[in-house]
Protein backbone atom coordinates (compact mmCIF):
# COMPACT_ATOMS: atom_id res chain seq x y z
CA UNK A 1 0.00 0.00 0.00
CA UNK A 2 1.46 3.65 -0.60
CA UNK A 3 -0.25 6.93 0.37
CA UNK A 4 0.81 8.13 -3.69
CA UNK A 5 3.83 10.75 -2.63
CA UNK A 6 7.12 10.71 -4.42
CA UNK A 7 9.46 7.98 -4.43
CA UNK A 8 12.96 9.72 -2.95
CA UNK A 9 15.36 6.78 -2.64
CA UNK A 10 16.46 3.26 -3.51
CA UNK A 11 14.72 0.02 -2.48
CA UNK A 12 16.38 -1.30 0.63
CA UNK A 13 19.10 -3.43 1.31
CA UNK A 14 19.74 -5.84 4.02
CA UNK A 15 20.86 -3.26 6.44
CA UNK A 16 18.86 -2.05 9.26
CA UNK A 17 18.68 1.09 11.71
CA UNK A 18 16.42 1.67 14.72
CA UNK A 19 15.61 5.38 15.12
CA UNK A 20 14.77 5.67 19.14
CA UNK A 21 12.39 8.73 19.33
CA UNK A 22 9.50 9.95 16.82
CA UNK A 23 10.30 13.84 17.07
CA UNK A 24 11.52 15.97 14.52
CA UNK A 25 14.90 14.90 14.74
CA UNK A 26 14.15 11.21 14.61
CA UNK A 27 11.87 11.05 11.82
CA UNK A 28 14.63 13.42 10.13
CA UNK A 29 17.12 9.94 10.64
CA UNK A 30 14.34 7.99 9.27
CA UNK A 31 13.32 9.79 6.49
CA UNK A 32 17.29 10.17 5.47
CA UNK A 33 18.49 6.74 5.75
CA UNK A 34 15.65 5.25 3.85
CA UNK A 35 16.08 7.66 1.31
CA UNK A 36 19.53 6.23 1.22
CA UNK A 37 18.32 2.77 0.94
CA UNK A 38 18.68 1.99 4.54
CA UNK A 39 15.85 -0.45 6.00
CA UNK A 40 14.43 1.81 9.10
CA UNK A 41 12.33 0.92 12.58
CA UNK A 42 11.07 4.19 13.69
CA UNK A 43 10.08 3.43 17.69
CA UNK A 44 8.20 6.08 19.50
CA UNK A 45 7.14 6.02 23.45
CA UNK A 46 4.09 8.10 22.49
CA UNK A 47 0.78 7.25 21.00
CA UNK A 48 1.83 9.90 18.29
CA UNK A 49 4.97 11.45 16.00
CA UNK A 50 6.23 15.68 16.55
CA UNK A 51 8.25 15.33 19.94
CA UNK A 52 7.22 18.33 21.35
CA UNK A 53 5.11 20.58 18.39
CA UNK A 54 2.24 18.78 18.55
CA UNK A 55 -1.84 18.75 18.57
CA UNK A 56 -4.31 17.66 20.67
CA UNK A 57 -8.43 17.50 20.80
CA UNK A 58 -9.93 19.95 23.24
CA UNK A 59 -13.86 19.44 22.54
CA UNK A 60 -13.98 21.18 18.94
CA UNK A 61 -11.05 22.53 19.46
CA UNK A 62 -7.61 20.99 17.89
CA UNK A 63 -5.06 22.71 20.15
CA UNK A 64 -1.08 22.98 19.38
CA UNK A 65 0.68 22.30 22.89
CA UNK A 66 2.84 25.38 21.85
CA UNK A 67 3.06 27.90 19.37
CA UNK A 68 6.01 27.04 16.89
CA UNK A 69 7.63 29.30 14.46
CA UNK A 70 10.72 28.96 11.83
CA UNK A 71 12.50 31.72 10.46
CA UNK A 72 13.56 31.86 6.84
CA UNK A 73 17.02 31.00 7.67
CA UNK A 74 15.78 28.21 9.15
CA UNK A 75 17.07 26.08 5.61
CA UNK A 76 17.06 22.68 7.42
CA UNK A 77 13.51 23.07 8.63
CA UNK A 78 12.00 24.25 5.44
CA UNK A 79 13.85 21.07 3.71
CA UNK A 80 11.72 19.06 6.31
CA UNK A 81 8.80 20.87 5.17
CA UNK A 82 9.17 20.47 1.74
CA UNK A 83 10.06 16.09 2.49
CA UNK A 84 6.74 15.37 4.05
CA UNK A 85 5.05 17.79 1.56
CA UNK A 86 3.80 20.51 3.93
CA UNK A 87 5.55 23.78 2.79
CA UNK A 88 2.19 25.53 1.71
CA UNK A 89 0.78 24.69 4.65
CA UNK A 90 3.41 26.84 7.37
CA UNK A 91 3.93 30.26 4.81
CA UNK A 92 6.54 32.45 5.42
CA UNK A 93 6.20 36.67 5.48
CA UNK A 94 6.92 38.15 2.68
CA UNK A 95 8.82 40.38 4.76
CA UNK A 96 9.95 40.51 8.29
CA UNK A 97 6.94 42.43 9.90
CA UNK A 98 6.52 41.96 14.10
CA UNK A 99 3.93 44.14 15.66
CA UNK A 100 5.53 45.55 18.87
CA UNK A 101 2.87 46.44 21.49
CA UNK A 102 3.99 48.90 24.30
CA UNK A 103 1.38 49.55 27.99
CA UNK A 104 4.24 50.63 30.41
CA UNK A 105 5.02 54.08 29.01
CA UNK A 106 3.54 57.32 30.21
CA UNK A 107 1.64 58.05 26.93
CA UNK A 108 -0.17 54.77 27.04
CA UNK A 109 -0.66 52.26 24.70
CA UNK A 110 1.89 52.45 21.60
CA UNK A 111 2.49 50.41 18.67
CA UNK A 112 5.73 50.10 16.90
CA UNK A 113 7.01 47.49 14.16
CA UNK A 114 10.69 45.67 13.61
CA UNK A 115 10.23 45.42 10.04
CA UNK A 116 12.82 45.25 6.99
CA UNK A 117 12.92 46.63 3.51
CA UNK A 118 14.47 45.27 0.39
CA UNK A 119 18.01 46.59 1.12
CA UNK A 120 21.54 44.35 1.84
CA UNK A 121 22.63 43.77 5.30
CA UNK A 122 22.53 46.06 7.41
CA UNK A 123 20.87 48.71 5.67
CA UNK A 124 17.24 46.50 5.72
CA UNK A 125 16.68 47.52 9.31
CA UNK A 126 18.04 51.07 9.26
CA UNK A 127 14.83 52.67 8.70
CA UNK A 128 13.01 50.32 11.34
CA UNK A 129 15.36 51.25 13.66
CA UNK A 130 15.88 54.36 13.09
CA UNK A 131 12.08 55.02 13.85
CA UNK A 132 10.91 52.23 16.30
CA UNK A 133 9.63 54.52 19.07
CA UNK A 134 10.41 51.56 22.01
CA UNK A 135 13.79 53.38 22.31
CA UNK A 136 15.25 56.32 22.80
CA UNK A 137 17.76 57.98 19.90
CA UNK A 138 20.61 57.37 21.49
CA UNK A 139 19.43 53.76 22.64
CA UNK A 140 19.27 53.39 18.87
CA UNK A 141 22.63 54.64 18.23
CA UNK A 142 23.81 52.40 20.10
CA UNK A 143 21.91 49.62 19.12
CA UNK A 144 23.71 49.91 15.77
CA UNK A 145 27.09 49.81 17.10
CA UNK A 146 26.26 46.65 19.05
CA UNK A 147 25.19 44.96 15.98
CA UNK A 148 28.03 45.65 14.49
CA UNK A 149 29.95 44.42 16.49
CA UNK A 150 27.91 41.02 17.10
CA UNK A 151 28.39 40.63 13.51
CA UNK A 152 32.40 41.30 13.73
CA UNK A 153 32.34 38.12 16.34
CA UNK A 154 33.88 34.64 15.24
CA UNK A 155 31.13 31.78 16.22
CA UNK A 156 33.58 29.01 15.89
CA UNK A 157 35.68 31.24 18.72
CA UNK A 158 34.79 28.63 21.72
CA UNK A 159 35.44 31.57 24.37
CA UNK A 160 32.42 32.62 23.74
CA UNK A 161 30.46 30.24 25.16
CA UNK A 162 32.36 30.89 28.28
CA UNK A 163 30.46 34.37 28.70
CA UNK A 164 26.98 35.26 28.73
CA UNK A 165 25.03 37.43 26.34
CA UNK A 166 23.73 40.48 29.04
CA UNK A 167 27.59 41.12 30.05
CA UNK A 168 28.48 41.47 26.55
CA UNK A 169 25.41 43.60 25.77
CA UNK A 170 26.51 46.04 28.91
CA UNK A 171 30.10 46.28 28.14
CA UNK A 172 28.42 47.49 24.30
CA UNK A 173 26.92 50.28 25.37
CA UNK A 174 22.97 48.64 26.13
CA UNK A 175 21.03 50.04 28.37
CA UNK A 176 18.52 47.99 30.25
CA UNK A 177 15.49 49.96 27.86
CA UNK A 178 17.61 48.30 25.03
CA UNK A 179 18.24 45.31 26.18
CA UNK A 180 14.23 44.59 26.95
CA UNK A 181 13.22 46.25 23.62
CA UNK A 182 14.92 44.83 21.41
CA UNK A 183 17.22 42.29 22.34
CA UNK A 184 15.83 40.36 24.62
CA UNK A 185 12.28 40.87 22.50
CA UNK A 186 14.14 38.52 20.03
CA UNK A 187 16.30 36.64 21.93
CA UNK A 188 13.65 34.96 24.50
CA UNK A 189 11.51 33.99 22.11
CA UNK A 190 14.69 32.25 19.98
CA UNK A 191 16.91 31.12 23.10
CA UNK A 192 14.25 30.75 26.15
CA UNK A 193 16.48 32.95 28.12
CA UNK A 194 17.19 36.16 28.92
CA UNK A 195 20.50 37.65 28.26
CA UNK A 196 21.42 37.65 31.48
CA UNK A 197 21.62 33.78 31.34
CA UNK A 198 22.19 33.10 28.00
CA UNK A 199 25.42 31.79 26.15
CA UNK A 200 27.07 34.44 23.98
CA UNK A 201 28.10 31.87 21.35
CA UNK A 202 24.11 30.69 20.88
CA UNK A 203 22.80 34.30 21.12
CA UNK A 204 25.75 35.82 18.64
CA UNK A 205 24.58 32.69 16.13
CA UNK A 206 20.88 33.84 16.34
CA UNK A 207 21.49 37.40 16.13
CA UNK A 208 24.04 36.96 13.01
CA UNK A 209 22.18 34.39 11.26
CA UNK A 210 18.89 35.72 11.52
CA UNK A 211 19.36 39.55 11.36
CA UNK A 212 22.73 39.90 9.87
CA UNK A 213 23.65 37.35 7.41
CA UNK A 214 20.89 38.17 4.57
CA UNK A 215 18.09 40.67 4.04
CA UNK A 216 15.33 37.83 4.46
CA UNK A 217 16.93 35.86 6.63
CA UNK A 218 14.55 36.56 9.56
CA UNK A 219 10.90 36.46 7.76
CA UNK A 220 8.50 34.34 10.48
CA UNK A 221 6.73 31.29 8.80
CA UNK A 222 4.83 29.68 11.03
CA UNK A 223 1.91 26.38 10.44
CA UNK A 224 -1.65 27.45 9.79
CA UNK A 225 -2.72 24.18 10.74
CA UNK A 226 -2.57 22.63 13.89
CA UNK A 227 1.18 21.10 14.08
CA UNK A 228 -0.19 17.53 14.30
CA UNK A 229 -0.86 17.87 10.56
CA UNK A 230 2.51 18.46 9.76
CA UNK A 231 4.75 16.79 12.29
CA UNK A 232 2.01 13.49 12.59
CA UNK A 233 -0.16 13.00 10.15
CA UNK A 234 2.14 14.19 7.05
CA UNK A 235 5.21 12.78 8.51
CA UNK A 236 3.72 9.54 8.75
CA UNK A 237 2.13 9.75 5.25
CA UNK A 238 6.16 10.44 4.17
CA UNK A 239 7.46 7.31 6.55
CA UNK A 240 5.41 5.05 5.26
CA UNK A 241 5.65 6.16 1.35
CA UNK A 242 10.02 5.72 1.92
CA UNK A 243 9.16 2.06 3.69
CA UNK A 244 10.13 3.11 6.94
CA UNK A 245 8.00 1.14 9.59
CA UNK A 246 7.05 3.14 12.07
CA UNK A 247 5.56 1.96 15.42
CA UNK A 248 4.34 4.37 17.97
CA UNK A 249 3.21 2.92 21.79
CA UNK A 250 6.60 1.67 21.87
CA UNK A 251 8.98 2.82 24.41
CA UNK A 252 12.69 1.14 24.02
CA UNK A 253 13.53 -0.53 27.11
CA UNK A 254 17.34 -1.17 26.68
CA UNK A 255 20.36 -0.70 23.51
CA UNK A 256 22.69 -3.17 23.56
CA UNK A 257 25.83 -4.38 21.63
CA UNK A 258 26.46 -7.54 20.74
CA UNK A 259 29.54 -9.86 19.60
CA UNK A 260 28.72 -9.76 15.92
CA UNK A 261 29.23 -5.78 15.93
CA UNK A 262 25.30 -5.29 15.75
CA UNK A 263 22.94 -4.00 18.27
CA UNK A 264 19.84 -5.39 20.30
CA UNK A 265 17.10 -3.25 20.89
CA UNK A 266 14.45 -3.88 23.47
CA UNK A 267 10.86 -3.41 23.50
CA UNK A 268 8.08 -4.58 24.99
CA UNK A 269 7.52 -7.99 23.45
CA UNK A 270 10.07 -7.54 21.04
CA UNK A 271 13.98 -7.59 20.44
CA UNK A 272 14.89 -5.65 17.26
CA UNK A 273 18.35 -6.42 15.96
CA UNK A 274 19.81 -3.70 13.90
CA UNK A 275 23.28 -2.34 12.38
CA UNK A 276 23.13 0.93 13.54
CA UNK A 277 20.81 2.54 16.41
CA UNK A 278 20.26 6.98 16.49
CA UNK A 279 18.93 8.24 19.69
CA UNK A 280 16.92 10.95 19.28
CA UNK A 281 15.23 11.46 22.56
CA UNK A 282 15.69 14.05 25.23
CA UNK A 283 19.14 14.21 26.89
CA UNK A 284 18.29 12.39 30.22
CA UNK A 285 16.99 9.48 28.25
CA UNK A 286 19.64 9.43 26.15
CA UNK A 287 21.81 8.95 29.40
CA UNK A 288 19.38 6.04 30.89
CA UNK A 289 20.00 4.08 27.58
CA UNK A 290 23.71 4.60 26.33
CA UNK A 291 25.57 0.99 27.16
CA UNK A 292 28.61 1.82 29.40
CA UNK A 293 31.48 3.30 27.43
CA UNK A 294 29.68 4.77 24.66
CA UNK A 295 30.53 8.47 25.67
CA UNK A 296 33.25 9.78 27.70
CA UNK A 297 31.73 11.12 30.96
CA UNK A 298 28.18 10.68 30.19
CA UNK A 299 27.61 12.54 33.05
CA UNK A 300 27.64 15.55 31.22
CA UNK A 301 24.55 14.94 29.29
CA UNK A 302 22.81 15.23 32.97
CA UNK A 303 24.34 18.79 33.47
CA UNK A 304 22.81 20.15 30.13
CA UNK A 305 19.44 21.99 31.65
CA UNK A 306 16.11 22.78 30.78
CA UNK A 307 13.86 25.67 30.48
CA UNK A 308 10.37 25.30 30.22
CA UNK A 309 7.68 27.24 28.52
CA UNK A 310 4.12 28.32 29.02
CA UNK A 311 1.22 28.31 27.31
CA UNK A 312 -1.93 30.60 27.60
CA UNK A 313 -4.95 29.92 25.78
CA UNK A 314 -7.81 31.94 25.63
CA UNK A 315 -11.17 31.81 23.85
CA UNK A 316 -13.62 35.02 23.22
CA UNK A 317 -16.55 35.26 22.27
CA UNK A 318 -15.78 37.83 19.29
CA UNK A 319 -12.93 38.80 16.98
CA UNK A 320 -10.88 40.95 19.57
CA UNK A 321 -7.44 41.19 17.42
CA UNK A 322 -7.01 41.81 13.81
CA UNK A 323 -3.33 41.09 12.96
CA UNK A 324 -2.20 37.34 13.10
CA UNK A 325 0.07 38.08 16.25
CA UNK A 326 2.13 40.72 17.81
CA UNK A 327 4.68 40.89 20.83
CA UNK A 328 4.80 42.95 24.18
CA UNK A 329 6.64 45.07 26.50
CA UNK A 330 5.51 46.66 29.92
CA UNK A 331 3.73 43.04 30.49
CA UNK A 332 4.06 39.66 31.38
CA UNK A 333 2.47 38.72 27.89
CA UNK A 334 5.64 37.88 25.26
CA UNK A 335 3.68 36.89 22.26
CA UNK A 336 0.19 36.62 21.28
CA UNK A 337 -1.05 34.67 18.14
CA UNK A 338 -4.22 33.98 16.47
CA UNK A 339 -4.70 30.35 16.16
CA UNK A 340 -8.81 30.53 14.99
CA UNK A 341 -8.55 29.06 12.04
CA UNK A 342 -5.70 26.18 12.45
CA UNK A 343 -8.02 25.36 15.21
CA UNK A 344 -11.33 24.94 13.62
CA UNK A 345 -13.12 27.41 15.87
CA UNK A 346 -15.98 28.55 14.12
CA UNK A 347 -17.38 31.10 16.42
CA UNK A 348 -15.21 33.81 18.48
CA UNK A 349 -11.43 34.24 18.26
CA UNK A 350 -8.83 31.72 19.97
CA UNK A 351 -5.93 33.37 20.86
CA UNK A 352 -2.21 31.61 22.31
CA UNK A 353 0.08 33.42 24.46
CA UNK A 354 3.35 31.64 24.16
CA UNK A 355 5.50 32.30 27.62
CA UNK A 356 9.13 31.55 27.68
CA UNK A 357 11.30 31.87 30.59
CA UNK A 358 8.50 30.71 32.24
CA UNK A 359 10.23 29.51 35.50
CA UNK A 360 8.17 31.57 37.88
CA UNK A 361 4.64 30.05 36.36
CA UNK A 362 5.28 26.80 35.12
CA UNK A 363 3.84 25.19 37.65
CA UNK A 364 1.19 27.87 39.03
CA UNK A 365 -2.90 27.19 38.98
CA UNK A 366 -4.55 27.87 36.45
CA UNK A 367 -6.95 30.24 38.04
CA UNK A 368 -3.92 32.60 39.34
CA UNK A 369 -2.87 32.45 35.46
CA UNK A 370 -6.47 33.38 34.77
CA UNK A 371 -5.95 36.24 37.36
CA UNK A 372 -2.99 37.47 35.77
CA UNK A 373 -3.07 37.32 31.99
CA UNK A 374 -6.65 38.32 31.24
CA UNK A 375 -6.70 41.90 32.74
CA UNK A 376 -3.34 42.21 30.89
CA UNK A 377 -5.09 41.16 27.53
CA UNK A 378 -7.48 43.51 28.27
CA UNK A 379 -4.77 46.48 28.87
CA UNK A 380 -3.26 45.18 25.30
CA UNK A 381 -6.35 44.78 23.22
CA UNK A 382 -9.16 46.99 24.05
CA UNK A 383 -11.80 44.77 22.48
CA UNK A 384 -11.28 42.40 25.28
CA UNK A 385 -12.53 44.42 27.65
CA UNK A 386 -16.58 43.40 26.14
CA UNK A 387 -15.99 39.80 25.36
CA UNK A 388 -16.61 36.64 27.31
CA UNK A 389 -14.13 34.45 27.96
CA UNK A 390 -15.34 31.01 26.68
CA UNK A 391 -12.42 28.86 27.38
CA UNK A 392 -9.13 29.62 29.36
CA UNK A 393 -6.67 26.63 29.81
CA UNK A 394 -2.81 26.03 29.28
CA UNK A 395 -0.90 23.67 28.48
CA UNK A 396 3.00 23.22 30.43
CA UNK A 397 6.16 22.36 28.45
CA UNK A 398 8.38 21.75 31.73
CA UNK A 399 11.41 20.46 29.71
CA UNK A 400 10.67 22.34 26.45
CA UNK A 401 14.23 23.65 25.70
CA UNK A 402 17.63 22.87 26.79
CA UNK A 403 18.80 25.71 28.67
CA UNK A 404 21.13 27.84 26.59
CA UNK A 405 23.73 28.76 29.44
CA UNK A 406 27.24 29.57 29.16
CA UNK A 407 28.76 26.78 28.85
CA UNK A 408 26.51 24.41 27.62
CA UNK A 409 28.59 24.09 24.23
CA UNK A 410 31.00 21.87 25.65
CA UNK A 411 28.47 20.25 26.84
CA UNK A 412 26.26 18.78 23.77
CA UNK A 413 27.89 15.78 22.11
CA UNK A 414 28.11 15.30 18.27
CA UNK A 415 26.15 12.82 16.47
CA UNK A 416 29.31 10.04 16.89
CA UNK A 417 29.41 8.07 20.24
CA UNK A 418 32.66 5.75 20.84
CA UNK A 419 30.15 2.70 20.35
CA UNK A 420 30.57 1.71 16.74
CA UNK A 421 27.03 1.89 14.72
CA UNK A 422 25.28 4.24 18.07
CA UNK A 423 24.56 7.83 16.87
CA UNK A 424 22.62 10.93 18.94
CA UNK A 425 19.90 13.02 17.02
CA UNK A 426 17.91 15.83 18.97
CA UNK A 427 18.04 19.52 19.30
CA UNK A 428 20.20 19.23 22.51
CA UNK A 429 23.35 17.83 20.64
CA UNK A 430 25.73 19.94 18.56
CA UNK A 431 24.21 21.40 15.74
CA UNK A 432 25.23 25.28 16.93
CA UNK A 433 21.70 26.06 17.21
CA UNK A 434 19.38 26.80 20.13
CA UNK A 435 16.83 23.84 21.30
CA UNK A 436 14.35 25.04 17.75
CA UNK A 437 12.96 23.18 14.96
CA UNK A 438 16.02 24.05 13.08
CA UNK A 439 18.10 22.12 15.08
CA UNK A 440 16.26 19.13 15.80
CA UNK A 441 16.34 18.68 12.04
CA UNK A 442 20.00 19.44 11.41
CA UNK A 443 20.70 16.82 14.29
CA UNK A 444 18.72 14.33 12.37
CA UNK A 445 20.84 14.75 8.75
CA UNK A 446 23.64 15.14 11.05
CA UNK A 447 23.21 11.44 12.59
CA UNK A 448 22.32 10.23 9.25
CA UNK A 449 24.94 10.94 7.74
CA UNK A 450 27.01 9.46 10.41
CA UNK A 451 25.18 6.14 10.14
CA UNK A 452 25.54 6.32 6.22
CA UNK A 453 28.89 6.99 6.29
CA UNK A 454 29.72 3.85 8.77
CA UNK A 455 27.81 1.70 5.95
CA UNK A 456 29.14 2.95 3.71
CA UNK A 457 26.23 4.34 1.87
CA UNK A 458 26.53 7.53 -0.63
CA UNK A 459 23.96 10.28 0.95
CA UNK A 460 21.11 11.79 -0.86
CA UNK A 461 21.92 14.81 -2.52
CA UNK A 462 18.24 16.15 -2.19
CA UNK A 463 19.02 15.51 2.31
CA UNK A 464 21.77 18.10 1.46
CA UNK A 465 20.43 20.49 -0.68
CA UNK A 466 19.58 23.12 2.88
CA UNK A 467 23.56 23.28 3.30
CA UNK A 468 24.40 25.19 0.16
CA UNK A 469 20.93 27.24 0.81
CA UNK A 470 21.83 28.19 4.36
Amino acid sequence: MTHGTRSHGPVADGRHAVVVGGGLAGITTALALADAGVRVTLLEGRPRLGGLAFSFQRGDLTVDNGQHVYLRCCTAYRWFLDRIEGAALAPLQDRLDVPVLDVARPAGRRLGRLRRDALPVPLHLGRSLATYPHLSLADRAKVGRAALALKGLDLADPALDTQDFGSWLAAHGQSARAVEALWDLVGVATLNAIASDASLGLAAMVFKTGLLSDPGAADIGWARVPLGELHDRLARKALHSAGVRTEVRTRVTSVSAEVNGRWSVEVPGETLEADAVVLAVPQREAHDLLPEGALDAPERLLRIGTAPILNVHVVYDRKVLGRPFFTALGTPVQWVFDRTEASGLRQGQYLALSQSTAQDEIDAPVAVLRERYLPELERLLPLTRGAEVRDFFVTRERTATFAPAPGVGRLRPGARTKASGLYLAGAWTATGWPATMESAVRSGVSAADAVLGALGRPRPQHLFEFEEAA
